[in-house]
């Protein structure tokens, strides 16, 4: 213990919504806003900088009328006193959004726009000088391609609020952050190590892929756990770690649909993740520094695997150039009649993640050339360049048809690819050893501590 502190907090929870608070939404950075500001930093070679704002929620200015009680030993016996906050504190339900208005305010004022894409996202471009700044609460990255820029932002958020220069990033929410020459890599190595403590697995026997390729789960089949807890915990902690090992995804998924009353066989697939995990804990994202600053995505369904909804699974990934930024596994929200609505369907939530991030990019200042958006299905790819309604489109929601509009805009270009070339089926069902391994190869995924 290097200090010890304390730290007045009010009972938030004893608000009155509409009375001493009204607004608590505060935006944060999007993680994978976090992994193009890290791809794009590659690319071209800008150095990182952290900083972290000390009481940062003190900051924020309070609007509303809030009373609150004195701590014990304040006051003497038998006196009934109360105290009206003049500033935001900590515990307060508006305290987050107080201290993010702050924060946009003052930096606006040093000469930063707000991004539309992202709001906890700022750029200022003066002639050919780039600084951006991207906050999570009270943790902060800088980088642009000129250092006496962001040494003067640096000085002026010094100036603003009490922060602490952490100098280059290294630790930012749990991913650690190394770079070379080839580019940067983020990873959760100590955070995926304290899972396998936690569950008492750090020496137990390593498999080579997540989960069996013919399994099926369901809600009733198998002996209903006892305490619940400690599978809900474990799948919690697996979710944060799909942020640096997309190899997971699609298993974390699965598991995270039977929270409510999970059962043996659940638990068993979870444990098989964690010996997944036990055989490579290091693995991480590579993001190249020689890579191109072209987007590229692909798209796959799974038609009808869930077993009890007969519901599809969609998955995606987006590439920039050679670097993953953005991937997501779900079970799609309807039932598909034919694979081809399966794959179309799919193609809209992709092409939706494609317009966001072409916006977001846009705001980074970097030009984009149509994007390539790969697809092994061609029934879909035909109903996706053709405004033809049959039998097998007209049951389908018009707002899957903004792939249509996005290829006639010019904005995405669709190409088939062939089934054993789709590396996006990793995350639409659970493959054997040798085409897990070769999928995951092609995600540039990489183990830095791995012996060379």
């Amino acid at each position: 213990m290097e200090r010890y502190k304390a730290r007045l907090v009010a009972k938030g929870f004893t608000q009155t919504e509409g009375l001493d608070y009204h607004e608590t939404f505060a935006p944060v950075a999007k993680l994978t806003t976090v992994r193009c500001l890290l791809a794009l930093a590659a690319v071209r070679n800008w150095l990182l900088f952290q900083m972290d704002v000390n009481n940062a929620f003190l900051h924020g200015d309070l609007h509303e009328e809030v009373y609150m009680t004195p701590p014990p030993g304040v006051c003497r016996q038998g006196e009934k006193i109360v105290y009206r906050l003049h500033k935001s504190l900590y515990g307060l339900k508006q305290a987050p959004r107080n201290w993010f208005s702050k924060f946009s305010k003052a930096i606006k004022t040093a000469g930063f726009s707000q991004s539309h894409s992202d709001h906890s996202l700022f750029v200022q471009e003066k002639r050919s000088t780039l600084t951006m700044v991207l906050i999570y609460v009270d943790d902060i990255i800088i980088t642009g391609n000129n250092d006496k820029a962001i040494q003067d932002l640096k000085l002026f958020l010094q100036q603003q609020f009490h922060i602490k220069d952490l100098g280059k990033l290294k630790y930012f929410l749990g991913l650690e952050v190394a770079r070379s020459k080839a580019g940067i890599v983020i990873s959760q190595r100590k955070y995926t190590l304290e899972i396998l403590d936690d569950v008492g697995f750090l020496g137990a026997k390593p498999v080579d892929f997540p989960m069996e390729q013919n399994l099926k789960l369901t809600n009733d089949q198998g002996e209903i756990l006892n305490d619940a807890s400690h599978y809900r915990r474990l799948v919690g902690r697996l979710i944060y770690l799909t942020i640096t090992r997309p190899d997971i995804m699609y298993s974390v998924n699965i598991l995270s649909q039977f929270m409510h009353a999970p059962r043996k066989p659940h638990w068993d697939a979870a444990l098989r993740v964690v010996r997944y995990l036990k055989n490579n804990p290091g693995l991480g994202l590579l993001f190249s520094s020689s890579s191109s600053l072209q987007l590229r995505a692909y798209c796959d369904a799974n038609w009808a695997n869930c077993p009890m909804t007969r519901r599809s699974t969609s998955g995606y990934c987006v590439f920039l150039g050679d670097s993953l930024i953005s991937w997501k596994t779900r079970k799609q929200k309807t039932v598909s009649r034919s694979s081809a609505e399966a794959e179309y369907r799919s193609m809209a939530a992709t092409t939706c993640e494609l317009t966001w991030l072409r916006c977001l990019f846009k705001d980074l200042q970097v030009c984009l050339k149509p994007i390539t958006l790969f697809c092994d299905n061609q029934a879909a790819l035909h109903i996706a360049a053709n405004p033809v309604y049959h039998e097998r489109t007209k049951h389908i929601e018009i707002d899957c048809h903004v792939v249509r509009e996005k290829i006639q805009a010019g904005q995405i270009v669709t190409q088939f690819v062939p089934s054993h070339l789709q590396l996006a089926d990793i995350f639409t069902k659970a493959l054997g050893g040798d085409n897990f391994k070769k999928l995951t190869s092609k995600l540039n995924i990489l183990n830095i501590h791995a012996p060379t």
